[in-house]
């Protein structure tokens, strides 16, 4: 398959003359309008959302909800990337942290980054903190499946060479092998049919940290499975037994919580029941 040749670059702005300075040209990425497509479409579900009964946000907070999780995907992001991927690098230069234009972001290190924006909204508001999450759950893998098309956009996060009719030669690559394109896999997945599932899971009233519990066990699947035909960063390779790699290193726990969470909620919900 051929790449369709997309230019990172949406549009560009300027240079423009104001009070005698040159402003510009200022270059509008696809990435970046993919989060705030995330941001956006997240925003229009939550305010669909906030008018059930069962939930734990007023349509009236939903902007702030939004604005809290945006601040903790963006530091999040960062911090996991520097953190997980290029701690190396942070130390020989720790203002390479700060500099975000530069490129690297970490789902997992939003996710910890998510998580501690919202237990800081539920305080704020008076909502327990897993009300809040398996509200949030379901508006996250849109934005996901928006940020892989931007992975895909920019010619990064490729997959590993292939065989198959459906590898893609991107032109960045400096191998030029036919590879999988690992960004839409993801894009599907981790976005399109996880939201699916946790939008239809969550119709229902569902016990407390149901929802949460299904989006980690979802998304650690789902990204543990594209591990094995995305390309491993180069400067890491494998963490384990020649296979395993860091993406499904940190997603394993996700797993592992999913289940549990899942098990207390419905435990929680018979002995409630019994009680009854």
């Amino acid at each position: 398959m051929k790449y369709p040749e997309i230019d990172p670059i949406a549009f560009s702005l300027g240079p423009v003359d104001i009070a005698g300075y040159s402003l510009g040209p200022l270059s509008v990425h696809w990435y970046g309008l993919m989060y705030l497509a995330a941001f956006l479409a997240a925003g229009f579900i939550a305010a669909r959302r906030s008018t059930r009964a069962d939930s734990p946000v007023t349509r009236a907070q939903v902007e702030d909800l939004i604005m809290y999780g945006a601040f903790g995907v963006i530091l999040g992001g960062r911090f996991g990337y520097v953190l997980f991927y290029n701690f190396d690098r942070f130390l020989a230069d720790p203002l390479w942290l700060l500099r975000l234009w530069e490129g690297g972001m970490s789902f997992h290190g939003g996710l910890l980054g998510v998580l501690v924006a919202l237990w800081l909204y539920g305080r704020r508001i008076g909502q327990p903190f897993f009300a809040i999450t398996d509200f949030v759950a379901p508006l996250v893998p849109l934005g996901l499946g928006f940020g892989r098309l931007g992975n895909f956009i920019g010619q990064e996060l490729w997959g590993r060479a292939t065989d198959g009719p459906w590898g893609m030669v991107f032109p960045r690559d400096p191998e030029q092998l036919a590879r999988h394109p690992s960004q839409l896999y993801q894009a599907a997945l981790e976005g399109l049919l996880l939201f699916i599932i946790l939008f239809w899971f969550s119709a229902k009233p569902r016990p407390r940290m149901a929802v949460s519990g299904l989006f980690l066990l979802g998304y650690g699947c789902f990204r543990f499975l594209v591990e094995f035909v995305r390309e491993p960063d180069n400067h890491i390779s494998f963490d384990l037994f020649g296979w395993v790699t860091r993406g499904q290193v940190l997603s394993a726990p996700m797993i592992v919580l999913g289940l549990v969470f899942i098990g207390l909620a419905y435990r929680n919900q018979a002995r409630t029941q019994q009680r009854g």
